[in-house]
């Protein structure tokens, strides 16, 4: 029976060891900012963990072994911050990284004389070590209706001024555009806004997770406006429904006025009526 306990004592450990998801970036000689190719990779790593329910991220910042101690642990702050600010600029919850720290030089164990730069290019790095919530929480499947909140809001009586948030309208984190589930409810409401021709509007977009009121940057063209090109995605996609171009304008609002909820909720498009005119 002792066999059978132990083989199982090993299955946990290595559920548990399996939970993290781990990604390294590497640095130039006493350099913090993010080479390009290194960029790209942690892209990549962003976009694998995007439908993670992340419980923390750790982010652990080193050095190679040169340099005084003072001037690494420096450094490998400032990388590992570096680091933090691309998770944030990506929409990322601030919140759930929980260790941001420079933790100084890597010392060196040369096996081979001519293996010493690679070694210290490797000991130049950032190391990410994503949780998720264990156990996973169970996924609750609801059925969308028919019609929701915002598509009543917007059959009933507006005045200017008027602020409606766009529900169940779902963008990728990073990008400016929707989910393929949320076109369907976006065409209902163009369908609407179609028939309202007395109505004129501004489409406001937001932003999730950055530093302060700063807006995210758009992962497909690299600026720093995301709240912008998702306000313009819906506008387009409203021109392009039927909606004449004229009564609508768009603005990004960076992160200027979170909710105060669940992080992801502040990736959102929200329409604010500025003018009615009396139908003839």
């Amino acid at each position: 029976m002792k066999p059978l306990i132990i083989l199982l004592c090993l299955c946990v450990q290595l559920s548990f060891a399996q939970k993290e998801l781990k990604h390294e970036v590497y640095f130039e000689t006493d350099q913090h900012d993010i080479p390009e190719t290194e960029h790209s990779r942690l892209l990549l790593f962003l976009s694998k963990i995007e439908d993670v329910d992340i419980e923390k991220v750790s982010i652990y910042g080193f050095t190679d072994d040169r340099g005084s101690d003072n001037y690494n642990l420096v450094l490998s702050q400032n990388r590992a911050d570096a680091i933090k600010e691309v998770f944030s600029n990506n929409e990322f919850d601030e919140s759930k990284m929980t260790n941001v720290d420079g933790k100084g030089k890597i010392l060196v164990n040369i096996i081979k004389e001519n293996d010493l730069n690679k070694i210290r290019g490797l000991n130049r790095k950032v190391e990410i070590i994503v949780t998720p919530v264990f156990p996973p929480k169970p996924v609750v499947v609801v059925e969308e209706p028919k019609t929701n909140k915002t598509e009543d809001l917007l059959k009933g009586e507006l005045k200017e001024g008027d602020k409606i948030l766009l529900d169940n309208l779902l963008f990728r984190t990073g990008y400016s555009y929707l989910t393929k589930e949320s076109k369907v409810v976006l065409d209902r409401i163009a369908e609407i806004l179609v028939e309202r021709t007395n109505v004129y509007f501004t489409i406001e977009g937001h932003v999730c997770c950055t530093q302060g009121e700063r807006d995210a940057i758009d992962r497909k063209t690299k600026k720093r406006n995301l709240s912008v090109a998702r306000a313009k995605y819906i506008y387009d996609y409203l021109v392009d429904k039927g909606v004449k171009h004229y009564r609508m304008k768009f603005a990004g609002m960076r992160r200027k006025q979170p909710l105060g909820g669940e992080p992801e909720l502040d990736r959102r498009v929200e329409i604010l009526v500025t003018r009615i005119y009396e139908k003839k």
